[in-house]
């Protein structure tokens, strides 16, 4: 993959610096029209986003540059990440793309690409990509002006997506009688969560759906889940749902008030697949960042949690490699092969919200069946990053630890990818046990590393 250019969610940055620029999405359009475009036929590209301000910008230099090398384009407006992924499908366009930085505030933006199936773009291919627009000497290969595309507004897509999205819920059940506190982070999701909800019969008590192109994820959403616990008390609520600015993760709150993590939520949704028999394999796939509670809440009932690299996108190819329905991480996102390509936070919600009704339990009780470990994570300053497994100080650390925690605790560590910090992270179920070998590993990682 190309550093300077795509992380793992595609490009992101602060807005008008490198490489968020007006002229570098104007030569992504360029390059990604350019690699798609394949032979006389007429191309599709969908294009969406969330509600920051800045996304006027890119919107209109990355259609630009998508016409002039002849791709046809259209633009839905404001619509959550998993929309345009499904759409993309829907509409047979031969790749989406969606200008959002997620969980970001609204200075920052970004903009990921999604193949004609849904699914992010592989590394390669945003390699070759990259290369094109990073190459000031590159010629495009320009169409003749009667080849040239259109852009044309959608506006019936929210609509589209959410008689999909109401799809995934069983036609038998409603939300009658439930109270859903569901905050859409001033993001992507704020008109169509709220309708969806309230179509299946819920009471909604929305929160975050104003946007102004600049509140977007400030103080609300995902990031704040105490403001969703706090109403969830306030109205005595049975749930309450946080998405992020482009709606591709969910925080729940049970009705306690108890902010519940994306470890509690697929494990709850996990072992409902596994009692009806649709978990492949009884195989759930995390990342290296979920609990090792979970990891042992699955080998109890005879299954296997697979652990990828963090990101959603390592998660979801680990998930096509398998053959696997079910996978996420801690932060949220939430991946259901059956009904999605990608993490989909109002998904998520209704997939929770039909077990609740169909096993006639509050969330609270659901969530009960997972109690995480204790987690200790711990950064600490170094002067550089040498592979830790060249340093036998801190390998006999790490051993150390880990014999000390057997089956039922581990040792991750592992580099910033943007700071001169090491990460240290012990868990277990001894919290004192957990803190005092987290302490211990950091330090003779601080003496080696200094």
């Amino acid at each position: 993959m190309n550093k300077r250019l795509f992380g793992t969610d595609g490009m992101r940055g602060r807005v008008n610096e490198y490489p968020m620029l007006p002229d570098m999405a104007l030569r992504l359009g360029l390059a990604a029209g350019t690699y798609f475009r394949t032979g006389e036929r007429r191309h599709r590209v969908v294009i969406g986003k969330d509600t920051r301000l800045s996304g006027y910008i890119y919107e209109n230099a990355l259609a630009a540059g998508l016409c002039a090398t002849g791709m046809d384009v259209f633009l839905v407006g404001p619509l959550p990440t998993p929309a345009i992924a499904f759409l993309t499908r829907n509409m047979r366009a031969d790749f989406g793309i969606v200008i959002s930085a997620s969980h970001n505030p609204y200075q920052d933006n970004g903009i990921k690409f999604f193949d004609s199936q849904g699914f992010k773009l592989q590394d390669r291919v945003e390699d070759i990509i990259a290369d094109m627009v990073l190459d000031t000497t590159w010629e495009w290969d320009y169409p003749t002006p009667d080849k040239v595309g259109r852009a044309f507004k959608i506006d019936d897509a929210p609509g589209r997506y959410i008689v999909a999205i109401k799809n995934s819920f069983p036609a038998d059940l409603t939300l009658d009688g439930l109270r859903v506190v569901l905050d859409c982070a001033n993001g992507a999701n704020y008109r169509v969560a709220p309708m969806a909800l309230k179509e299946l019969g819920a009471e909604v008590v929305s929160l975050g759906i104003e946007p102004n192109g600049m509140n977007i994820n400030h103080q609300v959403g995902s990031l704040h889940p105490d403001v969703v616990a706090a109403k969830v008390r306030e109205t005595r609520a049975d749930i309450g749902l946080a998405l992020d600015g482009d709606a591709d993760r969910l925080i729940v709150v049970d009705e306690r008030g108890t902010v519940l993590d994306g470890d509690q939520i697929m494990a709850i949704c996990a072992l409902d697949m596994m009692e009806q028999g649709r978990l492949p394999g009884n195989t759930l796939v995390g990342t290296v960042m979920s609990n090792m509670a979970l990891e042992v809440f699955m080998r109890e009932r005879g299954g296997t949690l697979v652990r990828t690299a963090v990101g959603d996108r390592y998660v979801t190819e680990a998930m096509r490699e398998r053959g696997a329905a079910l996978g996420g991480e801690q932060s949220g996102h939430l991946i259901f092969m059956d009904y999605g390509t990608t993490g989909d936070g109002l998904l998520a919600a209704l997939q929770l919200l039909r077990i609740m009704r169909q096993k006639q339990k509050p969330i609270s009780a659901l969530a009960g069946l997972l109690k995480p470990y204790p987690q200790i994570l711990l950064n600490v300053p170094v002067a550089g990053k040498k592979a830790f497994e060249d340093i036998p100080a801190i390998m006999e650390a790490v051993e150390a630890a880990e014999k000390a925690l057997g089956s039922r605790g581990r040792v991750l560590l592992r580099y910033s990818g943007t700071e001169a910090l090491a990460r240290v992270m012990v868990e277990g179920e001894d919290e004192e046990q957990v803190e005092r070998l987290a302490k211990r590993i950091a330090d003779t990682v601080k003496k080696a590393l200094r």
